[in-house]
């Protein structure tokens, strides 16, 4: 559960002149695909955050732990950490299992910034937020495919837990309001490797597009499965989970008419993204993990965790809580706002392009709430 070869695996006791981290992110899983991006954006958060002096005094540490392995295993372990005080923080990407049987048992006691898109609702206090919900997300893609592709029937394809379900219950509501239907949906266990069956089911049915709730290497194999079946030529997908390495893993033959959504892609042409770009190349080198919207989420989180505690001047929760209606902070995503515990950010739709995203358009969110 813990890497312990870590810097952060010299240090298991509490540390006053360190603000300690744990930054949960799959290791291993379906998710493992794009833990390594995760790992390094993280890191290079903390890098500008203490080169800036770091947070109340103290050097911010990062905490490597598995977020790939079993959500209760995940929350004793890092509850464990808290009750040491080895960490006053938490952060990261990791699948939404896990953080609900995260938040209840840590949330009241450290603030605790989720990174992952997920699927809205989340209201914990001690809860902060910096990815894309459904409404933001789906519901306008959903509306742009309707309109310029025609699109009438979906079928959702997703793994079986809260993620995936809770959206595809809201993507119902979605098709509906621009005239279509959700015709099919098949939820399956993370890590699958045999979609035949549901391939067979999209073949008999008469969408016009998938949609795609599956995680990582999950979403991989299918992609590659969905080509294989000849199924492109018919059906375009849609993803709300997508990165630049999850794309390169399918290859180019197996992401023809292949649209994600997301607030962030490595090839947006804006200086924030170019300055970003910069930063990690600079820090890793030219051969280090692809950027995408997955790993890129670890950056916002410790940002957004340093605003936090800097604007609060303190650890306290409630109060950090009570102050984060003010907190802004700058990223690759632009200048970002909190509003009620949900950072707001745009959102855009991107066609996959060989081994890299097209970015089509700015989304439209007027009247969208988490």
């Amino acid at each position: 559960m813990f890497r312990h070869d870590s810097p952060a695996a010299e240090w298991f006791t509490a540390d006053a002149s360190v603000l300690g981290v744990a930054l949960v992110f799959p290791m291993q899983g379906p998710a493992g695909i794009f833990g390594p991006t995760c790992e390094l954006c993280a890191q290079l958060a903390a890098e500008e955050v203490n080169r800036a002096g770091g947070v109340l005094g103290r050097e911010l540490r990062l905490l490597p732990v598995d977020g790939g392995g079993s959500p209760r295993e995940i929350a004793d372990h890092v509850e464990a950490l808290v009750d040491l005080g080895v960490v006053q923080g938490v952060t990261g990407w990791h699948i939404s299992s896990v953080r609900q049987a995260l938040a209840p048992r840590i949330a009241h006691r450290v603030p605790y910034v989720y990174t992952a898109l997920y699927e809205g609702g989340e209201h914990t206090a001690g809860v902060f937020l910096t990815s894309e919900t459904p409404r933001d997300q789906l519901r306008p893609a959903m509306g742009l495919l309707a309109h310029e592709r025609g699109v009438r029937r979906w079928f959702v394809v997703g793994n079986d837990y809260v993620w995936p379900r809770r959206t595809a219950r809201a993507a119902h509501g979605y098709a509906r309001e621009s005239g279509g239907a959700v015709d099919g949906e098949v939820y399956l266990p993370l890590g699958t490797h045999d979609f035949e069956p549901v391939l067979r089911r999209i073949e008999r049915s008469e969408a016009d597009a998938v949609l795609m709730l599956l995680v990582g290497s999950d979403a991989v194999r299918f992609n590659r499965a969905f080509a294989a079946y000849g199924l492109p030529a018919r059906c375009l997908r849609l993803s709300t989970l997508m990165d630049e390495n999850m794309l390169m893993a399918s290859g180019p033959s197996a992401t023809e008419d292949l649209y994600s959504t997301a607030g962030f892609f490595a090839s947006l042409a804006n200086q924030d993204t170019l300055d970003f770009h910069g930063q990690y190349a600079d820090r890793y080198g030219i051969e280090a993990p692809a950027l995408g919207s997955l790993g890129e989420s670890c950056y916002e989180g410790v940002l957004l965790l340093a605003a936090l505690l800097k604007r609060a001047g303190t650890l306290d929760v409630a109060a950090i809580g009570a102050a984060a209606g003010t907190v802004s902070y700058e990223g690759p995503r632009g200048l970002m706002h909190l509003r009620g515990r949900h950072v707001r950010q745009r959102i855009y739709l991107a066609r996959a392009d060989g081994l890299d995203f097209d970015v089509l358009t700015e989304l439209d969110l007027h009247g969208s709430r988490p």
